[in-house]
């Protein structure tokens, strides 16, 4: 027995071995690499970051280009990098550091040992022009070529073949082209610096709204020339009343006359105050941005009333102050207000979901539908008292009411005109009135959008008082919604805000909303 020798392992469990060890290096491997790829994403990410942080340039990141694009540095063709949003340079992340370097972003400002303030040469960009431009020199078409070629002038978006470009160019006085009454001349402001001794101010940056509060940008209206300022402001309704907000606080300071005329871009859900002022229900880059800009230039000023919607909590103890809002589009209690209160619960936990506007209209219908079965702010008119001008209103069996200052409503809906034989003059935004109206559900409010019926109109006022006496009820004011318990909600007239209105071209409201109107003259 101890002579005989002992059995050899089988082959097998080296075959395991050998499959655990494949094993893990096929997944240990890839786990490496990807940990290895994200901290060199990282570092080149904290890089760039770095870069943009010191930088006079508005470096933004993008992952694709939207046209053919080169490198302003080594000029190859690039599909993703970083582009300046102010002189509009656009480099391979490679580049990045030597054209900060390289390449002098837009001056804001004139430097102080600058000699010729009057005289601004061109603020020439090689490269990248946009499309269908043409070389002022001989009149042909530039950038055609697919390489890094031509030039364009930052300010005067004048643009100059290569084999064209001449020394009277680059020393040329730029006249600041088309759009020269939407731009401060940085000499404007070096002189206004140099006459300011006792309060001299850096205006050499771009300011950033998502970072800095409008109100220190809006302060260059000061510099300005009386009611000569322009703002064009980009986003939905609640953008404009934003900007319209940081407006106020410069006539509270006394600076009324440097006050700008604001015109909007649509670029929110709804939209309706931009509807009402004529610049359309939304905006997706179907329209060239020169062209809007010409707009907004030739846009007529107009008024628009602002109101003071002040929130009293119900109770003899109730210590805390009212709560103030100022309101531009209108006021609702019932069930509008209930589906902008969901929706916005919702955005608030995934707003990643809700950058469409399709989409964001969807959800909404998806809870407009629900509230037709659920029927969650049934008998409304025995839960409120309404008084207009100080005269209690008897009320139907209503489920909600809209307290309206602007023609639009809902995305595009004409409230107070109606359709068919009961239309009304039209509702304006700067009378100083203020037009009501009551919806029998959601359901009543779909048929009104889509033109099938009329709500119930309840007058028109200077001073509306609404009084909730019990239960929690869903309220808006320009759809920021909020649950509200018992309370007296009083609305007054607050200011005025100087809008553009744009009457370039009608929306399809507004044509069937007068033709309605010429038929029913026709039939009288």
């Amino acid at each position: 027995m101890e002579g005989q020798e002992r059995p050899a392992p089988p082959a097998s469990l080296f075959a395991d071995g050998h499959l655990v060890l494949w094993t893990l290096c096929s997944v240990l491997l890839p786990v490496f690499f990807t940990f290895w790829c994200s901290v060199q994403r990282s570092r080149r990410q904290l890089h760039r970051r770095d870069i943009f942080r010191k930088s006079k340039h508005g470096w933004r990141d993008t992952d694709l280009f939207s046209q053919p694009t080169y490198c302003c540095v080594c000029a190859q063709h690039i599909l993703q990098g970083a582009f300046c949003d102010c002189c509009g340079l656009r480099v391979d992340e490679g580049c990045l550091k030597k054209a900060d370097k390289r390449f002098p972003c837009k001056e804001i400002m004139l430097k102080s040992d600058s000699k010729a303030v009057d005289a601004m040469p061109h603020h020439w960009i090689r490269g990248n022009v946009p499309l269908c431009s043409y070389c002022v020199v001989c009149k042909q078409q530039c950038g055609n070529q697919p390489k890094l070629c031509d030039y364009r002038c930052v300010w005067c978006q004048k643009t100059v073949h290569d084999e064209c470009m001449k020394n009277s160019l680059r020393n040329e006085k730029c006249d600041f082209g088309e759009f020269k009454n939407l731009i401060i001349p940085p000499s404007y402001l070096t002189s206004i610096n140099h006459m300011r001794k006792d309060k001299k101010t850096d205006y050499e940056m771009v300011f950033d709204v998502t970072k800095t509060p409008p109100t220190k940008a809006l302060q260059l209206c000061t510099l300005l020339p009386y009611d000569s300022a322009r703002v064009l402001v980009c986003g939905g309704d609640g953008t404009v009343g934003w900007v319209l907000d940081a407006l106020d606080e410069m006539k509270i300071k006394g600076q009324e006359k440097y006050v700008p005329q604001v015109a909007v871009l649509p670029l929110g859900t709804g939209n309706d105050l931009s509807n009402t002022l004529g610049w359309g229900t939304g905006y997706a880059g179907e329209i060239p941005v020169a062209q809007v800009l010409r707009n907004v230039m030739e846009a007529d000023g107009v008024k628009l009333d602002r109101w003071k919607v002040q929130v009293t909590n119900k109770g003899y103890y109730n210590l805390r102050k009212p709560k103030e809002f100022t309101m531009n589009n209108y006021f609702s209690i019932g069930p509008d207000a209930l589906m902008a209160l969901n929706f916005h619960a919702h955005r608030e936990k995934a707003p990643s979901l809700f950058s469409s506007r399709i989409l964001n209209k969807a959800v909404y219908l998806f809870y407009g539908t629900k509230d037709c079965l659920v029927q969650e702010c049934k008998d409304l008119n025995k839960k409120v008292e309404l008084e207009l001008d100080g005269e209690r209103v008897e009320l139907p069996n209503l489920e909600g009411i809209i307290v309206l200052n602007i023609g639009y409503w809902g995305g595009g809906c004409r409230l107070w005109e109606g359709m068919g034989d009961e239309t009304y003059p039209l509702a304006r935004h700067d009378d100083g009135l203020l037009e009501v109206v009551g919806v029998y559900g959601s359901f009543h409010c779909a048929q009104i959008q889509v033109k099938l019926a009329n709500p119930f109109r309840i007058g028109q006022a200077h001073t509306v008082r609404l009084i909730l006496k019990c239960s929690m009820m869903p309220m808006q004011v320009d759809g920021e919604p909020w649950a509200q318990g018992p309370c007296t909600v009083t609305i007054t007239h607050k200011t005025h805000a100087l809008m553009l209105y744009f009457s370039g071209e009608q929306t399809d409201d507004d044509v069937s909303s007068t033709s309605d109107q010429e038929d029913t003259k026709e039939t009288e």
